[in-house]
């Protein structure tokens, strides 16, 4: 299965085009480093109703099976991408935001003040992820690997989804490589 993305970047200033949007093409190329195929691409400014029209039309047009916002997710007064993606979700996947934090804030305080929040919309998963270039490739480094079992649960790819459960179920414990020298 091709995994497809659309990278959402949030930012006046590289919408205005006064600073040169660097975090949304760090994640794509991290994306097609993974295989990944990125079939949208787009800058937008901090705006509320703006933001929800993009996220409610590529969820809904199924544009990508994953759309990552980058950007919005901080304390500033015009960040609202957590806000808008709450009310574009039916369904929120808080797991793969509190993993995103949980590892952050290993390399940076800091970290504990994102609101970024993760969920679906039908069949798309919308995961909002940090404007800094390095923090943007960090967390979704934290939730790539899960997101193609994610994704073929969402599309109905259950056989995929239970080889990946008989796989995990059989592979011994990290650190392991021989599940037979595990002590009784």
């Amino acid at each position: 299965m091709q995994y497809r993305a659309a990278v959402l970047t949030i930012s006046d200033r590289a919408a205005r085009g006064q600073r040169e949007d660097l975090a949304g093409p760090a994640v794509q190329a991290r994306l097609e480093e993974a295989g990944w195929e990125v079939s949208r691409y787009r800058v937008i400014p901090d705006d509320f109703d703006e933001i929800f029209t993009t996220l409610l039309t590529w969820a809904d047009l199924e544009l990508a099976h994953v759309v990552f916002t980058v950007g919005g997710t901080g304390f500033g007064p015009r960040d609202v991408t957590p806000e808008v993606t709450r009310k574009v979700i039916q369904r929120e996947a808080p797991g793969l935001a509190e993993a995103m934090r949980q590892e952050s804030l290993k390399k940076t305080p800091y970290a504990m003040l994102s609101r970024a929040v993760a969920g679906i919309r039908g069949r798309v998963l919308i995961v909002n992820l940090p404007g800094s270039p390095k923090a943007a490739v960090e967390n979704l480094e934290v939730i790539l690997d899960v997101l193609p079992h994610g994704v073929q649960l969402l599309w109905g790819h259950h056989e995929q989804a239970e080889r990946l459960h008989r796989m995990l179920q059989d592979a011994p414990p990290e650190g392991e490589s021989d599940p037979h020298s595990r002590p009784a």
